[in-house]
């Protein structure tokens, strides 16, 4: 792989992975467009790894909130007091109660696990079935449209602090779904928190921290691997460290952005772009075909 491709693929892993475009259908489209050899799987999630230090450092004071909670909770400590409105003060890295912040922890663990198995038991399909130009245009309109009906939504009051169990299933059932490319993990999870009454940017920093461990078991996975058989084919150990440290840089800005973003904006602007790729896609490959 040359620098230039290095970079670039980078950068698309840094904005797409938490824009609600689909990180992997454009990591797979960006090479098939360019003519390149695909880079692989295990490319994909070294990026992946930049993109995991993205979102960790964006919301860490977020995680030690809520794991400086729970060790309270198992030693017995006594909590400091409390702001009587937590929910007003921005500052607070994690607005709500202790006991609502131990709670969405324990949300976040259960809802990690769909998509968890999804990855375990479909990722040969990952690698190969699934990486059809096709099958990510035709999943990329499919999940379109799901976004576009969970943007329409009127009653969208809910802050993250209300999440609940139930909230936190179903948003974890949707992320399981994001294994077939195309879908957009960031996009199916947003919106599931929009058909479940969450403010935009409340859903978006729920998908956020969902992501967070999903996307370092894949990359733990994928580590392993490369620790037992060595560095892929055409990639280098430079072409990893580049594409970690660009993927992270642009996917903390993605976050930033998206969050200011949604704050007042709506996700019509990613829904347009999602149809007019979907629809270039197969203009493509129906001329591909007919040649």
């Amino acid at each position: 792989m040359s620098l230039l491709q290095v970079i670039l693929l980078a950068v698309v892993q840094g904005l797409t992975e938490f824009l609600p475009i689909s990180s992997t259908a454009h990591l797979i489209l960006v090479p098939w467009l360019a003519g390149w050899e695909d880079q692989g799987l295990t490319f994909d999630v070294a990026l992946h790894a930049g993109t995991l230090v993205a979102v960790s450092v964006y919301f860490a004071r977020e995680w030690w909130v809520m794991f400086k909670d729970l060790a309270r909770k198992v030693t017995g400590a006594r909590q400091p007091a409390t702001n009587q409105n937590p929910a007003e003060t921005p500052a607070h890295p994690l607005p709500g109660t202790p006991e609502t912040r131990l709670a969405l922890l324990g949300i976040l663990v259960v809802a990690t696990i769909p998509g968890a198995l999804a990855g375990y038991f479909l990722e040969g399909y990952a690698e190969t079935t699934f990486r059809s130009p096709v099958l990510v245009a035709g999943q990329m309109l499919l999940i379109t449209l799901v976004m576009w009906l969970a943007d329409r939504q009127e009653r969208l009051d809910r802050r993250l602090e209300s999440i609940g169990l139930r909230d936190g299933l179903w948003i974890g059932l949707a992320q399981a779904v994001a294994v077939v490319p195309g879908t957009s993990r960031s996009g199916i999870t947003i919106s599931t928190g929009l058909f479940r009454n969450l403010r935009r940017e409340s859903a978006a920093r729920f998908s956020f921290l969902l992501s967070t461990p999903i996307i370092g078991g894949a990359a733990l996975l994928k580590g392993m691997e490369i620790w037992k058989e060595g560095w892929p084919a055409g990639v280098s150990a430079s072409d990893f460290i580049v594409g970690f440290v660009v993927s992270a840089v642009v996917g903390y800005a993605a976050i930033a952005f998206l969050l200011r973003y949604l704050q007042m904006r709506t996700l019509k602007i990613f829904i347009a772009y999602r149809v007019a790729l979907g629809v270039i896609i197969l203009a493509v490959e129906f001329l591909h075909s007919s040649t």
